[in-house]
C-alpha cells in the first residue's frame, strides 16, 4: 500500500475518466462547462475535455488541484435518430441472446457449458425460422394463396389484381403467385443480413488495442486455439488465474474473469458464422414455402411436371437444413485469444447455396400447372406447431442443463436457482410468437374486410393457422394470472413503506417530522426495493407462458379449430369466454404491436422516456451477439476497447494517477474496461462506481461473469475501488465484498435526500435524487479524493517497465 502520509513534492498528473449511464448526457453536462473539446474519438463515441484542460498534464498547478476531468460519451451507440426504433422489432433476438450469458457458474464443467451454449443457439435459430415463416404466412398464404385465389377478396384489393384468378393472367396460377409473394420474406431475410453486417462494421468491428502485456497467463497460452465453450477440458470456462508480473500478494490468487480475456469483446468469427447460418435458414424457409406446395401437388395429381423433381428439391432442402444446424452447433466463441479469422467457406458459400436453392424452387413452382387451384390454406399449421413444440423441448433441456450447473456450484445470489437463462429464453419465444401472430392476425382481418377469419361467419378467407389464434387467446388469461403477483407486490410495497416511516424519522433525527415528507421518502425506498422482486415475477411469467403455450398447441392440435368454434356446444359461459378470449387476444396482440413500435420510437427521441426503459435495452445490447447474429448491435464491443485503450495510453504516457468514474451502466463498462487492462496498468487505476447495477442486476442474472468470485478478483486486481449507493436507487446497489465483517468496497446507503427539511444552509426542500446526480452528494468528492490519495504520487518508469510501490491490494 502507498504510505499514509503524502510526499512533499507534486503528486503528479491525475485524471478522472467519467463514463455516463443509461440515456446518456452531453459532454457539457458531464464536465459542467459549456466549452468542451473532443480529445479523441468520432461522432459515435468520443472522449471530451474542458477546452482549458487540453494540456493540463503539463501544468504543475493542476497537479496539485483536482484531477483533470475527461468525459466518455457513448450514448450515440444506443440512441440517435428515430429510425433506430426499428431495432425494437428485433427484441426477441436480443432477449434470446441474453439467455446465452445468464448461465450459472460452471467451474470444471466445460462440456456442460458447451451444451448450454449450443441449446441457446438452437433456440435462436428457431426464432429466425419463426420470423421468416410468419412473413411467408402473411405474404404467401394470406395474400397470394387465399386472397388472390378468391375473387371476392382480390376484387377489393387492386394491388392484387394481376395475381387474381379472376384475371386469368400468366401470374394467376398458384405457383407463380407464390413466387411473386416470396419476394417479401426474401427481402426481409436480406434486410436482416444487411443490418447485421452493417451494424457490425459500424459498432463492433473496432479491434481492441493489442497491449504488450507481460502478464499473459499460462491458461491463455494453452488455450490459444480453443473455444471458451469447452474445447479444452483442462481450463475453467469462467475464470483464469492472473498472477501478474509484480510481487506476490498475500491471500488467494487474483483471478481474471471471462470479460478480461483478449477476445471477449471481438466476436467477429462467431457473428460472421452465425450470420451466414441464419441467413441460409431464412432462405431455406422461403424455399420450402414456395416449392413445398408445388411438390405436394405434383405427387397428388398427374401433371406436366414430374414428381421426382419436387422430391429432389425437398431432399435438397432437408440437407441444407441439416448443414445449417451443423454450422450453428459446430463452434462457440473464441475468447482466450483475439480471433480475427473468418470461416470463409461457410460465410461465402452457405447463404449463396441457400439462395440458389430458393431460385430453383421458384423456377420449379413457376412451371405451368393448368389444373392447379389454390384451395384452403397452405400447410403453415404444421410448421408453426413443429416450431412451438421444438422450442418447448429446447427450453426444457436448457433448464435441465442450467439446474445441473447450479446444483453443482450453488450461489445464493443467483436468480431463480440458475434458471434465469431458460426463463428468459422462454420469454424470447413468447415474444416472437406474439409479434408474428399479431401481424398475421391483423393482416387476415384487413384482407377479410368485415368477416372474422377462421370463424366461418361471413369470412371470405380461411385466415391464419389456428395455432396463432390459440396463442393470441391465452394472452388475456396470462394477464389475469399475473394480476395476483402484481397486486401482491403492490400491497407488500405499501406495507413496507409504512413500516419504514419511523426508521426514516430516526435516521434524520427529526423532532417535528413532517408526515408527508416521511411518507414520500419511505415510499421511494420501498419502490426502489421492487427491483429485487423482479426475478420472482419473471419466473412466474415464464412458467405461466410455457404452460399456456403448451395448452395452446394441444388445443389447436386436438380441435383443428379456433377457440371460438372449438367451444361450440359447450356450456354458454365457456363458449362466451372462449370467444371473448379469442377476440380480445387478437385485438391485444395487434394493438400491442403498434404501441410497441410507437413507444420504441418515442424512447429513442425522448430522453426522459429513454431513461425509463433504457436500462433494459442497454443491458440487452451490452452483451456480444453470441447466440443470434440479427440481434441489435453490442455497443460494449466498441466502448470497452475505447476505455481500456484510453486508460492504458494515458497512464503509459504520463505515469500519472487515474480514477475511472462510472455511473449506472457506465460503471459496468468501466469495470469491463478495467478487466481488459494489462496487469501493470490495472494496478495503477482506481475505480469509482455509483448507482451501479454491477451486483444487483449483473451479479445475480449473469453469475458466470459478474458473480462473487469475479467481483472479488476485480477488487484484488485494481489498486482501489469504491462503490456508492442509495436506498432510494431502484438500479444501483452494494457490491457486497466484505473483509473482517465490514464492507470493503461499498459506501452507503448515502442519505437521500441530503437533509430532511429546511435548514439555514439549505432553506429550500432538497429533492430525492434516487438514481441520478450522485456527484451532488459531498461524499462523492471525498471518496474521489481518497482514491487519488491511495494511488499515491506518480512513480518513475523502471528499467524493466514495472512500477514499484504498489502491492496491488485494494483498500476499498
Amino acid at each position: 500500500m502507498p504510505p499514509d502520509t503524502q510526499p512533499t513534492h507534486s503528486p503528479g498528473a491525475a485524471l478522472e475518466l467519467l463514463v455516463h449511464g443509461v440515456g446518456g448526457t452531453t459532454p457539457q453536462e458531464m464536465l459542467r462547462d459549456p466549452r468542451t473539446t473532443r480529445v479523441t474519438g468520432d461522432a459515435t463515441a468520443a472522449i471530451y475535455r474542458r477546452t482549458e484542460d487540453i494540456a493540463a498534464e503539463g501544468d504543475p498547478r493542476r497537479q496539485r488541484d483536482e484531477p483533470v476531468a475527461e468525459a466518455y460519451c457513448w450514448s450515440n451507440l444506443t440512441s440517435g435518430n428515430g429510425s433506430r426504433a426499428l431495432w425494437l422489432l428485433l427484441l426477441p433476438f436480443m432477449v434470446v441472446n441474453l439467455a446465452h450469458w445468464m448461465r450459472p457458474t460452471a467451474p470444471g464443467r466445460p462440456r456442460a457449458v458447451r451444451l448450454y451454449g449450443l441449446l441457446v443457439r438452437l433456440v435462436a435459430l428457431s426464432l429466425t425460422v419463426l420470423l421468416t415463416a410468419a412473413a411467408c404466412e402473411v405474404a404467401l398464404d394470406l395474400a397470394a394463396w387465399q386472397c388472390a385465389g378468391e375473387p371476392e377478396c382480390s376484387g377489393q384489393r387492386s394491388w392484387l389484381g394481376f395475381l387474381s384468378t379472376a384475371q386469368d393472367g400468366w401470374w394467376s396460377q398458384p405457383g407463380r403467385r407464390l413466387v411473386v409473394a416470396a419476394l417479401v420474406p426474401t427481402a426481409l431475410v436480406g434486410l436482416l443480413w444487411y443490418l447485421s453486417n452493417r451494424t457490425w462494421s459500424a459498432y463492433e468491428s473496432a479491434r481492441p488495442l493489442s497491449f504488450d502485456a507481460p502478464e499473459r497467463t499460462v491458461a491463455e497460452a494453452e488455450a490459444a486455439a480453443t473455444d471458451t465453450e469447452g474445447a479444452s477440458s483442462d481450463l475453467d470456462p469462467d475464470l483464469d488465474l492472473d498472477p501478474g508480473p509484480g510481487p506476490a500478494v498475500d491471500g488467494p490468487p487474483t483471478v481474471r474473469p471471462a470479460l478480461g480475456r483478449p477476445g471477449f469483446w471481438f466476436g467477429r468469427r462467431l457473428v460472421a458464422r452465425l450470420r451466414a447460418a441464419h441467413t441460409a435458414a431464412g432462405f431455406l424457409t422461403v424455399a420450402a414455402a414456395v416449392g413445398g406446395p408445388a411438390a405436394r401437388h405434383d405427387r397428388a395429381a398427374d401433371g406436366p411436371v414430374p414428381g421426382v423433381l419436387g422430391g429432389a428439391l425437398e431432399g435438397a432442402l432437408v440437407v441444407g437444413g441439416l448443414v445449417v444446424v451443423l454450422v450453428v452447433c459446430r463452434r462457440g466463441r473464441s475468447e482466450r485469444r483475439l480471433d480475427n479469422r473468418i470461416d470463409r467457406a461457410v460465410v461465402t458459400f452457405l447463404p449463396g447455396a441457400a439462395l440458389a436453392l430458393l431460385l430453383l424452387c421458384a423456377v420449379y413452382a413457376s412451371w405451368s400447372r393448368p389444373g392447379w387451384v389454390s384451395d384452403g390454406t397452405l400447410p403453415g399449421e404444421v410448421t408453426f406447431r413443429v416450431l412451438a413444440i421444438g422450442q418447448g423441448v429446447l427450453v426444457t433441456a436448457l433448464a435441465a442443463v442450467a439446474l445441473s450447473l447450479y446444483t453443482r456450484n450453488p450461489e445464493s445470489r443467483t436468480t431463480l436457482y440458475g434458471l434465469g437463462g431458460p426463463a428468459v429464453a422462454t420469454l424470447a419465444c413468447a415474444l416472437g410468437g406474439v409479434m408474428t401472430g399479431g401481424v398475421a392476425q391483423r393482416v387476415a382481418d384487413w384482407l377479410d374486410g368485415s368477416g372474422t377469419p377462421g370463424m366461418g361467419r361471413g369470412s371470405v378467407i380461411e385466415g391464419p393457422p389456428v395455432l396463432l389464434s390459440w396463442q393470441a387467446s391465452v394472452i388475456p388469461v396470462l394477464l389475469l394470472l399475473l394480476l395476483v403477483p402484481v397486486l401482491t407486490l403492490i400491497v407488500r410495497t405499501a406495507r413496507s413503506a409504512r413500516r419504514m416511516g419511523p426508521a426514516v424519522e430516526k435516521e434524520y433525527g427529526e423532532r417535528r417530522p413532517d408526515p408527508e415528507r416521511t411518507r414520500r421518502i419511505a415510499r421511494t425506498r420501498a419502490t426502489a426495493a421492487l427491483t429485487d422482486t423482479a426475478p420472482r415475477l419473471i419466473g412466474a411469467l415464464s412458467g405461466a407462458t410455457l404452460f399456456l403455450g403448451a395448452g395452446a398447441v394441444a388445443g389447436s392440435w386436438a380441435t383443428g379449430q379456433v377457440p371460438g368454434l372449438a367451444m361450440d356446444g359447450a356450456a354458454p359461459v365457456v363458449e362466451s369466454l372462449a370467444e371473448a378470449a379469442q377476440s380480445t387476444g387478437s385485438w391485444m396482440v395487434g394493438v400491442g404491436f403498434i404501441l410497441f413500435v410507437t413507444w420504441g420510437r418515442r424512447a429513442y427521441r425522448d430522453v426522459s422516456a429513454r431513461r425509463t426503459i433504457g436500462i433494459l435495452w442497454d443491458v440487452g445490447t451490452y452483451w456480444p451477439r453470441a447466440a443470434h447474429p440479427f440481434a441489435p448491435p453490442c455497443y460494449a464491443e466498441r466502448a470497452v476497447p475505447d476505455l481500456s485503450s484510453r486508460m492504458s495510453a494515458w497512464t503509459g504516457r504520463t505515469r500519472g494517477r487515474l480514477v475511472i468514474s462510472g455511473h449506472s451502466q457506465g460503471s459496468v463498462l468501466a469495470a469491463s474496461a478495467v478487466w481488459q487492462l494489462p496487469d501493470a496498468t490495472r494496478r495503477r487505476v482506481a475505480l469509482l462506481t455509483y448507482g451501479s447495477p454491477i451486483e444487483r442486476l449483473y451479479g445475480r442474472w449473469f453469475p458466470a461473469y459478474f458473480g462473487p468470485v469475479a467481483l472479488e478478483g476485480l477488487h484484488r486486481s485494481v489498486h482501489c475501488w469504491r462503490n456508492l449507493w442509495r436506498a432510494t436507487d431502484p438500479i444501483g446497489g452494494p457490491v457486497g465484498i466484505e473483509e473482517g465483517g465490514r464492507p470493503e468496497v461499498d459506501r452507503g446507503p448515502l442519505k437521500d435526500p441530503l437533509v430532511y427539511g429546511r435548514t439555514p444552509e439549505l432553506p429550500l426542500p432538497e429533492p430525492i435524487l434516487g438514481h441520478s446526480d450522485y456527484q451532488a452528494d459531498p461524499v462523492f468528492a471525498l471518496e474521489r479524493a481518497a482514491l487519488l490519495e491511495r494511488l499515491g504520487p506518480a512513480l518513475p518508469r523502471q528499467a524493466d517497465g514495472e512500477v514499484q510501490g504498489s502491492s496491488g491490494r485494494s483498500s476499498g
